[in-house]
């Protein structure tokens, strides 16, 4: 049989992307924001570029879906989710779509994303 920990106690350090989808994201008060709908991965490199967080709305109907850069996320076990250092003034005014409406998320969209969350840009 297979061992599926790091160390004893301790969980894998890989997951599954369709576990991701559905978790919680909390800010670091506590609050929580949203949920993960999907992450969006570099073609050529393979790496996670955002994780795409799903906000508001009833049942799925009226949900905006914000792009993160994946950087931003930090697993908090005890949490049981995503953790963001982003408050509620700074994710109003987040660039954000709706079902259907999914931007290009070319080198311009990945710009003004990563310009308004602060982070490097390459």
């Amino acid at each position: 049989m297979a061992d599926n920990s790091t160390a004893i106690g301790e969980p894998r350090p890989l997951i599954a992307s369709d576990r991701v989808e559905g978790t919680a994201v909390y800010n670091e008060n506590g609050d929580r924001l949203g949920s993960i709908y999907n992450f969006m991965v570099d073609k050529q490199s393979g790496k996670v570029e955002y994780a795409v967080m799903s906000f508001g709305g009833f049942l799925g109907i009226g949900e905006d879906y914000y792009p993160i850069p994946w950087d931003k996320l930090t697993y908090d076990p005890r949490e049981g989710g995503y953790v963001v250092d982003i408050d509620s003034e700074q994710l109003k005014s987040a660039p954000r779509y709706r079902a259907g409406a999914e931007p290009a998320f070319d080198r311009a969209y990945d710009q003004e994303v990563h310009a308004h969350y602060h982070t490097p840009f390459i």
